[in-house]
């Protein structure tokens, strides 16, 4: 897979974190999310890389709190992995983390524990799948038993805060 070569570059942060129905009334600075976007290809072969800088972004995205940014680009990500693949099932969980995290922000407790358990879910199922060889994939550099972890702690607690957002490329190794 080639990367294209601004993909080395920095890419912006957006302008604003978009929260839907914020009386605001902002729309979603997209301009910066297609810079990102831009830099996912058609397809993956094999596997995503660890190291792609359109997902590394859309982790990052989630860490300083532009949730719905980080669900859009890591849906394109998504988009791009191979179809069966255990990326796909570890990229809809950081998803799924994301939405949680942005319905926190938008005082939607309940809504947020089920995202909550959904990830768990797909991380749930995707240590039920049979491992691929070590390389430089997403799945075989990401810490799930401690995403794992991190969820069951959220999920044990009556409901859910604004405070118990999760970072996600926090703890990816590097």
């Amino acid at each position: 897979m080639n990367v294209p070569p601004q993909a080395s570059g920095h890419l912006p942060w957006p302008q604003w974190a978009y929260v839907p129905g914020d009386a605001a009334g902002l729309d979603a600075d997209y301009v910066t999310l297609d810079l990102a976007k831009a830099l996912v290809p058609p397809a993956f072969r094999g596997y995503v890389p660890a190291r792609h800088p359109a997902l590394r972004y859309g982790l990052a995205l989630n860490d300083r709190g532009y949730f719905w940014e980080s669900q859009e680009v890591l849906e394109a990500v998504w988009a791009a992995a191979p179809q069966g693949g255990r990326e796909r099932i570890l990229l809809r969980a950081c998803i799924q983390i994301a939405n949680a995290n942005l319905r926190l922000r938008m005082q939607k407790a309940h809504s947020a524990a089920r995202l909550f358990g959904d990830a768990l879910a797909e991380l749930r199922a995707l240590t039920s799948r049979k491992a691929a060889p070590a390389g430089d994939g997403f799945v075989e550099s990401f810490p799930i038993p401690v995403l794992t972890a991190q969820l069951q702690a959220k999920l044990g607690r009556p409901q859910p805060s604004k405070a118990d957002w999760i970072a996600i490329s926090a703890i990816v190794r590097s």
